[in-house]
């Protein structure tokens, strides 16, 4: 008799179709048909989930995996949702026109503050005043790199978001990844922010010749209370057990949403909408990623990646297709397998990672790092685009991103950090 579990039955390698059909349409369908797409793209990521999960319930009857990735789905949706609402109620009023200098210094300060509160809370609290101090002369490079380092780089360091927090709750210890990521974290973060001041430079002085404006506003906080509930909702998603915590993240956003008067989420131009797109998106893509995950787990012991700079390449790569999340989960099962570990060892995983953890040092900077390379490689990244093509910003497309952005920038800078603390 089947049991009902994850290897019952091994998938057809077909089953992966959907997921790579869903991929090229995130990043072509808004080039060819933008007005289709923009109608019809829910349907189709409807569509695409429920022929593979159908097909694991109904040809493999594997349950579990439809069960599981559902939970995975609905967590992300209560985390990503619970932010978006909080966040929307603080309304940042930066000083503008704003220079190079002090662009560069706001990112590094995103950088910092997404290592606290984490990337996503982080990124929806900034997006808004960093569009709003540059509106003058935004391109979509300042899309790009505000993504490069507040949505991703910037969760490196403290597990209180994913991909990190994956590791956190399956045993690594809390402090552990900034004691031993720090060095590569600063470097990253350093390049990236002289990169962008410098092209950021050229902009602001090309700006300067056809522009006058002056300084039309100053610092300000409206709804500072709701950082109450930001660090609540940090507390819950880290201390809580599942289930429980699922319910005290929403009621805390309740309470945020409820008590926060609705001038300030006007001034912020809030709606659900950016929210609504990014749920669709990504309940296609939890759905059709299922094969894909399984094959990494059963391919994983295969693939011959037995250094750190096999693993940090590996990770990120594939982080920047399958979201970071599960990529890092899945590569953290093979660090632990290649030294005789199972992820159900919490104790066992917390000696491992304190006297020997390199390569999880490899796959937490390659998750966390390269997650930054496409729109769907972390949860941030799809959100500020929404939100920046609501408020009718210029942003790269799928492919333009990737090819005007991180391509020729992003890839340079962590391949030259693959080099210098994990090339041995």
């Amino acid at each position: 008799m089947p049991m009902l579990n994850f290897v019952a039955a091994e998938p057809n390698r077909l089953a992966m179709v959907p997921f790579a059909v869903l991929l090229l349409a995130i990043a072509l369908g808004p080039l060819i048909a933008r007005h289709h797409w923009e109608r019809h793209y829910h349907k189709l990521c409807l569509a695409l989930a429920g022929l593979v999960c159908s097909y694991y319930l109904l040809a493999l009857k594997q349950p579990a995996r439809v069960v599981h990735a559902g939970m995975e789905y609905a967590t992300f949706m209560v985390v990503v949702g619970s932010f978006f609402v909080v966040a929307g109620g603080i309304h940042l009023r930066a000083k503008a026109p704003s220079s190079p200098l002090r662009n560069t210094l706001f990112l590094l300060a995103g950088a910092v503050l997404g290592s606290l509160i984490g990337t996503i809370a982080a990124s929806l609290l900034l997006i808004r005043p960093w569009v709003a101090m540059n509106r003058s002369r935004i391109a979509p490079m300042h899309t790009a790199f505000f993504i490069f380092v507040v949505s991703n780089i910037a969760g490196a360091l403290l597990p209180v978001g994913p991909p990190l927090l994956l590791g956190f709750l399956n045993g690594v210890p809390f402090f552990w990844t900034l004691q031993h990521c720090w060095r590569p974290w600063s470097t990253t973060v350093g390049l990236i922010l002289l990169v962008f001041f410098v092209l950021d430079l050229v902009n602001w002085r090309t700006s300067r010749k056809v522009s006058s404006e002056k300084n039309l506003t100053s610092w300000r906080c409206d709804g500072a209370h709701n950082f109450v509930f930001l660090f609540a909702i940090l507390a819950a998603i880290i201390a809580v057990p599942a289930g429980w915590r699922e319910l005290l993240v929403v009621l805390t956003a309740l309470g945020s949403y409820l008590g926060t008067p609705q001038r300030i989420r006007e001034s912020n131009d809030f709606s659900f909408g950016p929210l609504k797109e990014v749920a669709w998106l990504f309940l296609g893509i939890f759905g059709t990623m299922i094969p894909v995950l399984v094959f990494m787990e059963q391919s994983a012991g295969e693939l011959g990646l037995r250094s750190e700079f096999g693993f940090y390449w590996a990770t990120g790569l594939l982080s920047a297709l399958l979201d970071n999340a599960p990529t890092y989960l899945a590569f953290f099962a093979a660090v632990l397998g290649l030294h005789g570990l199972e992820l159900k060892d919490t104790a066992q995983i917390a000696a491992f990672v304190t006297s020997d953890g390199r390569e999880l040092v490899a796959v937490s900077l390659g998750a966390a790092f390269f997650g930054a390379l496409t729109y769907i490689g972390n949860a941030p990244n799809l959100l500020v685009k929404s939100i920046a093509e609501h408020g009718r910003i210029p942003t790269p497309s799928f492919i333009g991103y990737i090819w005007k952005f991180a391509l020729p920038i992003l890839i340079p800078i962590l391949g030259l950090v693959s080099v210098l603390f994990f090339a041995r």
